[in-house]
């Protein structure tokens, strides 16, 4: 970045944190000023999310992202080091260019998914179809012949672009009625593990139909997963290998749709540039701040490093790395010898089934026995407001005791659910819930998070909210702090859940909640090699 940015940069107003009475804990007073007046946060993500980019699994975007993680705790006088999970397939993304050649010219908003294969430098020129309704698997396989050569379509024609709050402030009550019946319509034909009657789901992207499509000899699949947003679609992934695969907003694939169902002669004009790689390396990095008296006992730090790439991951999970990272740089001042070891892990292959912090908890039956807390954080920028004891009436208390020493800002905005119980499979957190250990995830505010950058094309450096994701790396670092003071480390007993079930069916005055598990979750192997995810 040129001096002079940096400088105009520096200067952008910024508004000024609140001034709570100081804490009694001379370090917790330590830890507030250095996370809210001397934070690093927007220079830590200005790199990662702007120069690094999105961390597909299996990418260099991604290694080159741990490298830089290891150089920059290591600068900051941290143990770091990356750890080989296993295998992932490789993938670079070169240029999306993607155009309407007939009946007129227009250059389309999409890109290819992750892992498609490219156009081998030159332009793909094809017609189009519309996936068809089948009656059975049989009919599709007669229909294959009709669509080799062709780019095929096979995302639902969205009858409006516009978000549903849109039609409630604007549209007449009846008008409401029937653009949510016709939105149902769509979803319950072009859904689900057999699509249109093919037999084949498009799992994320385009799944084992897009493989099957491929096998047939088309050109190309065409797909679109409009979030209800303005402009914002998911990036997922495709394992075809010769076939490419792109997304369209949800305008163009519109547009493309009608022009096909019409007969008014569309045609694509792909040029895209990608390299297919075989399995490589990919790795988690862990950082380690050493306990002074209790070495062999741990609290932790957990977020997901991986990211789809339709965007650069800003908020998934880009503001969850920033904030432990940046946790651990304050610790690290504050905090040079804890009592207790203090751990970060930066997971891989979260998008993929959690699969480095399920490695990493197989790896290290070290940690799990000596583990006292971990707190993960996985969704978007905003403020932290609601964590829970993941089924261990201990965690809950100490959790509530530890809520109860933050300044006031951090305990009047966070709401502990205790004994709560265990996740399921959400985020990472869960490859340690499963074994019964106290992992908990710090929720956040949601800034129209499902809607605009989860798994989107938007999810970009801008979205970032700072002075949100300041203090969450504040109260992060205290937190981590407090756990690592304990006197002792936290019970293994569990909340009997199918009481707690049952208990919560009774309750009639709650309005409605969400399903309280029955069961325990059964923790389940890391892959240690690329797992498809076809269905």
């Amino acid at each position: 970045m040129p001096a002079s940015s940096r400088s105009a940069w520096r200067s952008l107003p910024r508004r000024s944190p609140p001034n709570p009475p100081p804490p009694d804990n001379p370090i917790l007073r330590r830890i507030w000023a250095l996370g809210m007046d001397s934070s690093q946060v927007e220079p830590l993500a200005q790199v990662l999310l702007d120069s690094i980019g999105p961390r597909l699994t299996g990418t260099d975007l991604q290694k080159g992202g741990n490298d830089w993680l290891v150089r920059t705790y290591r600068g900051w006088g941290i143990e770091a080091k990356n750890e080989r999970v296993g295998t992932w397939r490789g993938w670079r993304r070169g240029h999306s260019h993607i155009d309407l050649v007939a009946p007129r010219q227009r250059t389309l908003e999409g890109t290819m998914l992750g892992f498609s294969p490219g156009t081998r430098g030159k332009n793909l020129d094809a017609s189009t179809v519309i996936l068809p309704r089948f009656t059975d698997s049989t009919e599709f396989v007669k229909w294959l012949p009709q669509a080799k050569g062709k780019f095929v379509l096979v995302a639902a024609p969205q009858p409006t672009c516009r978000p549903m709050e849109n039609w409630e402030k604007n549209a007449p009550a009846d008008e409401k009625v029937r653009m949510d019946s016709l939105r149902a319509q769509v979803r319950r034909e072009w859904a689900g593990p057999n699509v249109r009657g093919t037999g084949y789901s498009l799992a994320l992207g385009t799944g084992e139909l897009g493989l099957r499509l491929e096998q047939g000899g088309v050109a190309g699949v065409i797909t679109s997963r409009p979030k209800d947003a303005w402009g914002t679609i998911e990036i997922f992934d495709t394992y075809n290998t010769r076939a490419p695969a792109v997304a369209l907003s949800c305008e163009d694939y519109g547009l493309v749709y009608r022009l096909t169902e019409r007969n008014q002669g569309a045609r694509l004009r792909l040029n895209l540039e990608s390299q297919l790689g075989g399995e490589r390396e990919v790795f988690n990095t862990v950082a380690t701040i050493p306990g002074s008296e209790k070495p062999n006992e741990y609290v932790m730090l957990s977020a997901h490093f991986d990211s789809w790439d339709g965007s650069s991951g800003a908020t998934d999970n880009g503001t969850g790395t920033i904030v432990m990272l940046e946790a651990m740089r304050i610790l690290r001042q504050v905090v040079p010898h804890p009592k207790r070891t203090i751990l970060v892990g930066h997971w891989t292959s979260e998008e993929n089934g959690l699969v480095g912090s399920r490695a990493f908890s197989e790896d290290h039956p070290e940690v799990r026995e000596g583990l006292l807390a971990l707190f993960n954080q996985d969704n978007g920028t905003g403020r932290i407001v609601r964590t829970g004891a993941a089924g261990l009436p201990d965690l809950g208390a100490r959790m509530a005791s530890w809520l109860s020493l933050v300044p006031e800002p951090f305990r009047s905005q966070v709401q502990l659910t205790n004994p709560g119980f265990p996740s399921g499979g959400g985020s990472d957190d869960a490859s340690f819930a499963c074994w019964g250990l106290p992992a908990t995830s710090l929720g956040a505010h949601g800034w129209d998070y499902g809607n605009y950058t989860w798994h989107t094309n938007r999810d970009t450096y801008d979205k970032v909210v700072w002075e949100e994701l300041r203090g969450n790396a504040t109260l992060t670092a205290m937190l981590a702090y407090l756990a690592s003071e304990e006197p002792t480390l936290t019970s293994r007993e569990r909340v009997n859940l199918a009481e707690l079930a049952a208990r919560a069916a009774r309750d009639t005055t709650s309005g409605p909640r969400r399903p309280v598990p029955t069961s325990w979750p059964e923790c389940q192997a890391a892959p240690r090699s690329t797992k498809p995810r076809l269905r």
